[in-house]
C-alpha cells in the first residue's frame, strides 16, 4: 500500500459524536420504534414563515452566485443587529456571510494561523473545534474550566499556556452558561496582551433566560466574531452564518472565501435577510425554550441528574453523571435502547471528563420534552430498583 493510498493525517479526526448517535436513533426509529430526540441543537421550529416566503417569491428568477463575502443587504442587515442588540456600530464591511458557523471557523483558523500553531479552547467545548484545527495541521490546546466558574475558562485557567488563539463560547456548548461583560472583557484582554488571536463563537446569542449575552465587540474590535443563523433564527439546514472581522483582515479573509467556498449559498442568503425581521416570531421560539428549561430543570433531578451546570441561556443540560456511570457513552447507549430517548455523551465535548457527563438538548417541541423525562424518571428509576436488587451501587449498574 502506498504513504497516497493511506490518506492524509490531516483527515483523522476524531468522529463528531452526537452524529453517530443521531444515526443510532434513526435506524431505531426505522425499525418502528418511537424515540425522543435529546441529543441534537437544532430547532424543532422551521425557519421564520417571513424566510420562506421571502426565498419561495426568489425561486422566480436565477439564484446564481453573489459576491464572496455575502449579499450586500444582509451584510448591512446583520450590522444593524449589532446596533439592535449591542449598541454597536459596526460597519457592514467587517461582515462576511459564511456557509454556516463551520465555514466561519474554517476561514478564520486557515487566515490566522500557520500549520504547528497552538490553539487554546475551554473544556468542556464544541468538539469540532478541535477536529476542524487537526484537519488545518494545527494544534488544539484544551483548557480544563471548572465547576466553580461555571465551566467557562478564566485568565488563570490559561496561566502557563503558550497559544496563538484562543476560542471562547458564551452562552456555552453544551453547558449553556454564559460569561459576564468583566469576566469576558478579563479574557480578551489576557489575549490582546500577549497578541494572541481571540475567536468569540456566539451562535447562542439571542437564546437566553435572564440577562442577555454580552458580545466580544461590546468590549474590543480586534476579536474575531463568529454567529449564525442556525439556532436564534431556527435555520440549522440552510448553512448559513457570518463572522465579524478586523478591517485590515477584510481582503484576506475574501481572498481565501472566493477559493475556498466561491459564496454562501444564495438561496439561504435571501430567507436569512428576510428572517433578520422576523424578531416576534423568534422571541416566542425562545419562550417555547424556556418553558422547555423549566421543565428540565425540574424533571431532570428527579431521573437521578441533579448535579447540572447552571444553564444561562442555548438550549442545553449538561449533566456530571459520575455517580450513575464512568462510562457516558455506554450509559447513553442505554437509555436510547431502554428509555427510548437519545441524548449525548459528554466525550464529544471534554476527552479527559466526558466519561461522567451527559448533555440534554431541550430544543424540540414541549410535548416532546415532557414525554422524554417520564421516559427518563421511568426508566432511571428502574435501573436504580434493579442495581439495588442485585445489591450493586448505583454508578456500578451498567
Amino acid at each position: 500500500m502506498t504513504s497516497a493510498s493511506r490518506g492524509s493525517r490531516r483527515g483523522e479526526v476524531d468522529p463528531f459524536i452526537v452524529m453517530d448517535v443521531m444515526e443510532r436513533a434513526r435506524a431505531a426509529e426505522a425499525a418502528g420504534r418511537r424515540i425522543v430526540h435529546m441529543e441534537v441543537g437544532q430547532p424543532g421550529t422551521p425557519a421564520p414563515d417571513g424566510a420562506r416566503r421571502a426565498l419561495a417569491q426568489a425561486l422566480e428568477r436565477p439564484l446564481g452566485y453573489t459576491v464572496a463575502l455575502g449579499l450586500p443587504k444582509l451584510r448591512a442587515g446583520i450590522a444593524a443587529l449589532y446596533q439592535r442588540w449591542y449598541g454597536v456600530d459596526l460597519d457592514p464591511a467587517r461582515v462576511i456571510v459564511t456557509t454556516g458557523s463551520s465555514g466561519a471557523f474554517l476561514l478564520a483558523f486557515t487566515a490566522l494561523f500557520d500549520a504547528g500553531d497552538r490553539v487554546a479552547l475551554g473544556e468542556p467545548g464544541y468538539p469540532s473545534y478541535r477536529q476542524i484545527l487537526r484537519a488545518l495541521s494545527l494544534t488544539p490546546v484544551g483548557v480544563q474550566s471548572r465547576a466553580e466558574n461555571r465551566l467557562q475558562p478564566t485568565p488563570e485557567d490559561l496561566a502557563g499556556i503558550d497559544a496563538k488563539g484562543l476560542i471562547v463560547a458564551s452562552p456555552g456548548n453544551p453547558s449553556g452558561t454564559m460569561l459576564s461583560r468583566d469576566a469576558l472583557a478579563a479574557l480578551i484582554h489576557w489575549a490582546e496582551a500577549r497578541g494572541t488571536a481571540f475567536i468569540s463563537d456566539e451562535i447562542y446569542h439571542g437564546l437566553h433566560y435572564g440577562d442577555r449575552a454580552v458580545s466580544a465587540l461590546e468590549i474590543s474590535q480586534q476579536p474575531w466574531v463568529i454567529n449564525s443563523f442556525s439556532k436564534y433564527f431556527s435555520m440549522t439546514g440552510w448553512r448559513v452564518g457570518w463572522m465579524v472581522v478586523p478591517e485590515d483582515q477584510i481582503r484576506r479573509v475574501e481572498r481565501l472565501a472566493q477559493n475556498f467556498f466561491i459564496c454562501p449559498p444564495h438561496a439561504s442568503q435571501i430567507a436569512a435577510l428576510a428572517a433578520l425581521d422576523c424578531i416576534p416570531e423568534l422571541e416566542a421560539n425562545r419562550a417555547v425554550y424556556a418553558e422547555n428549561r423549566r421543565l428540565m430543570l425540574e424533571g431532570l433531578p428527579k431521573a437521578g441528574f441533579s448535579k447540572i451546570a447552571p444553564p444561562d441561556g442555548a438550549f442545553y443540560i449538561y449533566a456530571d453523571v459520575s455517580d450513575l456511570t464512568q462510562d457516558s457513552l455506554a450509559l447513553a447507549a442505554e437509555i436510547l435502547d431502554g428509555a427510548g430517548v437519545a441524548v449525548t455523551p459528554g466525550l464529544d465535548f471534554d476527552p479527559i471528563r466526558g466519561a461522567q457527563t451527559l448533555r440534554f438538548s431541550y430544543a424540540g417541541a414541549t410535548a416532546d420534552i415532557a414525554e422524554g423525562l417520564v421516559r427518563l424518571q421511568d426508566y432511571m428509576g428502574r435501573r436504580e430498583h434493579g442495581a439495588k436488587v442485585n445489591g450493586l451501587w448505583p454508578g456500578r449498574a451498567g
